[in-house]
């Protein structure tokens, strides 16, 4: 068995253990919550998006979660500016056209605000007029921003974003910003 790491990433904190942005920058990065010697993360999270990151030493475990090619599903928690209506959810669930293509079909459904979610810092911002929901989608793609641009094609903007799972492997009992050890 491969051992592997399940990491709750917090909101604003780099995919990766170095910064190689601009010289003198001091964004956030896996190396202040994780000291496990050579692991690295099988596949991205975006800065602004938060959630589970699995790590690994193992290069055959790497590729098999995070090449497209294997059809790895990852689930998703967005909250959404507006309440979509069964046609904006039906689209996703067929596909959405986007400037690099259409999209796989999406398992897509309404949820509540999961129970158990931590604050963000910062929060997201809210306004007054226009309300906000829930949706729960899962992909087998992993292009760039995917989600955040399907939601944007049937004109629900996500405000948040949270990677729920990643094939077997869910964030269920893990705090924000902590790690536990799992086998593949």
């Amino acid at each position: 068995m491969v051992q592997v790491i399940l990491f709750n990433k917090p909101f604003d904190v780099l995919s990766q253990f170095t910064d190689k942005g601009t010289e003198g920058s001091t964004r956030r990065t896996l190396s202040e919550f994780i000291e496990v010697p050579g692991v690295y993360a099988a596949g991205r999270l975006d800065r602004d998006s938060e959630g589970l990151l699995v790590l690994t030493a193992d290069g055959k475990t790497q590729n098999r979660i995070a090449n497209p090619k294997n059809k790895m599903t990852k689930c998703y928690w967005a909250q959404v500016e507006g309440v979509p209506s069964d046609d904006a959810l039906q689209s996703l669930r067929d596909g959405v056209k986007l400037k690099d293509g259409m999209t796989r079909p999406a398992k897509v459904e309404r949820m509540e605000e999961p129970p158990f979610l931590w604050e963000r810092n910062p929060p997201i911002r809210f306004r007054k007029n226009v309300p906000d929901s829930w949706i729960k989608l899962t992909i087998s793609e992993g292009r760039n921003r995917q989600v955040r641009r399907m939601t944007a094609a049937v004109n629900h903007p996500t405000l948040r974003l949270i990677r729920y799972r990643v094939g077997p492997w869910t964030i269920d009992g893990i705090p924000n910003g902590k790690w536990i050890a799992a086998e593949t």
